[in-house]
């Protein structure tokens, strides 16, 4: 049976509660307070859900993840790389981002990043917890991802591109910055041929819950501004 979350408390049902089907399906409700987003990434979970839902809390089983040590960077992108034609930075236009996450794409319809959800990743961006990725053409903002930093742990969220390999781009260049500042894990939620092209995979839910409690309080020499 789902679990209904009051306005009132922050906790989150164990993961093992988690439906099977729809996978991962953990509660609804609840709102998107920054104190209850931060419990979420912290417990394992995460919100996804369409316009006239209502907030829907996530866990998959099994949940795809990147160590950054085991990155896979094609020969094409490498090149790509080298050719340094685009610019990319860190936590410059964190706005800019969040709307070319939210924007139309090809293959649906409509967005998740509701208004209410841009809201609430702008106060934990405000907060320290959320981060961008930039990735530039000239002046203009072609690219981006952004998701949370917490510990050793980087939860990705959503990623956008205008431009030819403008996103892998981006997402090489924090795979490398999280490396050398001493993350061990991206959070990567559910399996793509995108990520899984860079190395991604599957582990157990229960797996991921160890990662969590034992990095997620790890210092690091993170510094976004950089």
């Amino acid at each position: 049976m789902l679990t209904w979350l009051s306005r009132d408390s922050l906790e989150f049902p164990p993961l093992n509660k988690a439906m099977r089907e729809p996978n991962g399906l953990l509660a609804a409700g609840g709102g998107l307070s920054a104190e209850r987003l931060i419990q979420a990434y912290r417990h394992g979970c995460f919100p996804w859900f369409q316009d006239g839902q209502p907030v829907l809390w996530w866990s998959p089983d099994p949940r795809t993840v990147l160590p950054p040590a085991e990155v896979h960077v094609s020969r094409s992108l490498a090149k790509v790389l080298r050719q340094q034609r685009y610019r990319v930075s860190f936590d410059q236009d964190f706005v800019g981002v969040l709307q070319g996450c939210a924007g139309p794409r090809a293959y649906s319809d409509g967005t998740w990043i509701t208004e209410p959800m841009q809201q609430a990743y702008l106060r934990l961006h405000e907060l320290g917890y959320a981060h961008s990725v930039e990735v530039w053409l000239g002046g203009e903002l072609v690219g981006g991802l952004y998701g949370l930093a917490m510990g050793q742990l980087f939860f990705g969220e959503s990623m956008f591109s205008r431009a030819d390999n403008a996103s892998k781009v981006g997402f090489v260049t924090l795979v490398e910055r999280l490396k050398n500042w001493g993350f061990v894990l991206i959070d990567c939620q559910m399996p793509t041929q995108h990520l899984q092209s860079f190395g991604a995979r599957s582990i157990p839910r229960a797996e991921f819950a160890e990662w969590l409690e034992r990095h997620l309080d790890k210092p690091t020499t993170a510094d976004w501004l950089v």
